[in-house]
């Protein structure tokens, strides 16, 4: 009797209930991701937070619900600080400058009075005042509702952050093991490599970054309060975000401030508050701290890491700011494990034939 080898469509009824099976799973899993979609910006920054905690919270690991209280409240609450009440102050001058269009105009026009020669100062002008209110208007029709609408999920997005670090902190090794569980047997041993590689990754990323840039802001607080700048939380939030992206630095909201207070204050001034600034926020994280942490660089070149965290700001806000670089890190562990295991595979390969062959030398 001649048995017929089954074809797809026999296979498929065979494992019908299977399929049907994962495809409600799926549905389930998509259901959840969009109910969880306005919370991204807050699971997203905890993932952050908890990487940029755990070198602390791994010290006091062996007091695990303490520790990871501990780690979150030093790490998390000085950023939380900065960077809600910045974002906070950002988005009142927003509301500022739309309504005060005509003064935010006339500034711009004693500026170009200053620096542009008169010959060419009308033109210059009449491009500003057509850009500035075209944009002012466009800015203006997006209403006040959505700015406190944004504002508010952006609030509550910070607050599930330092709950997700935490959580985090404390269970994600039972999260990992969990996980580890459901892997097949025979690529558990992979996997292993593959998580260890994106962790290295993930730490080169976030912790050196995100610990310079935490310096740099919290110094930053003290010396614009000195210099008796307004606004600072705002600014310090800029200096953090500015250290965070590889190719930009805070010096860049430096340059930015010493030229409006060159404005205000005359030249000297604006010298005198460089230089300070440049030398009390920027000599300890970069001469000290950066050097510290060299061990846990991502490896990965900074042209590359720009465009991802610009990107996936553009695309994701600050969800996509964080989640763009961690995709890149996945894609580029994937890569080094694969090499790696066949670099290891053709180096096992070449040693049996040379083993073969010297067997084969000494039988003859």
């Amino acid at each position: 009797m001649l048995f017929r080898k089954p074809d797809g469509l026999a296979i498929l009824a065979s494992n019908k209930w299977n399929i049907i099976i994962a495809l409600l799973l799926l549905i389930l899993f998509l259901a959840l991701a969009l109910i969880l979609l306005p919370l991204g910006d807050g699971i997203v920054l905890g993932l952050v937070f908890a990487y940029i905690c755990r070198p602390i919270y791994v010290k006091l690991k062996k007091w695990n619900h303490i520790g990871a209280f501990i780690a979150t409240m030093f790490i998390v609450t000085p950023l939380v600080i900065i960077i809600g009440i910045g974002v906070v102050e950002i988005f009142r001058q927003l509301v500022w400058v739309i309504e005060n269009q005509t003064e935010v105009i006339s500034i711009l026009f004693d500026i170009v009075r200053q620096i542009v020669p008169e010959a060419y100062s009308a033109r210059v002008n009449e491009a500003i005042w057509s850009s500035s209110i075209s944009i002012l208007s466009l800015i203006g029709q997006l209403g006040f509702i959505s700015y406190a609408k944004g504002l508010a999920m952006f609030m509550i997005n910070l607050i599930v952050a330092v709950f997700v670090c935490y959580f985090l902190l404390q269970d994600g090794e039972e999260v990992y093991q969990s996980f580890m569980k459901i892997v097949p047997d025979e690529l558990k041993k992979l996997m292993i490599q593959y998580l260890k590689e994106l962790d290295t990754i993930l730490g080169g990323i976030f912790i050196g970054n995100a610990y310079a840039a935490l310096t740099v802001s919290t110094i930053s607080i003290v010396v614009f309060y000195a210099f008796g700048l307004s606004h600072i939380l705002a600014l310090a939030t800029l200096v953090f975000i500015a250290s965070v992206i590889p190719f930009f630095a805070g010096y860049m909201i430096l340059v930015a401030l010493s030229i409006i207070r060159y404005f205000e204050f005359g030249l000297q001034s604006a010298i005198v508050f460089f230089m300070v600034s440049s030398i009390i926020i920027y000599a300890p994280p970069e001469l000290f701290l950066r050097p510290y942490l060299v061990s846990l660089k991502s490896q990965i070149h900074p042209v590359i890491l720009l465009v991802v965290f610009l990107g996936g700001g553009f695309v994701g806000g600050v969800a996509g700011f964080f989640a763009a670089p961690i995709i890149l890190g996945a894609l580029i562990a994937a890569y080094r494990v694969y090499t790696n295991t066949t670099s290891e595979a053709i180096a096992s390969e070449e040693k049996e034939d040379n083993d073969g062959a010297f067997t084969e030398e000494l039988a003859a």
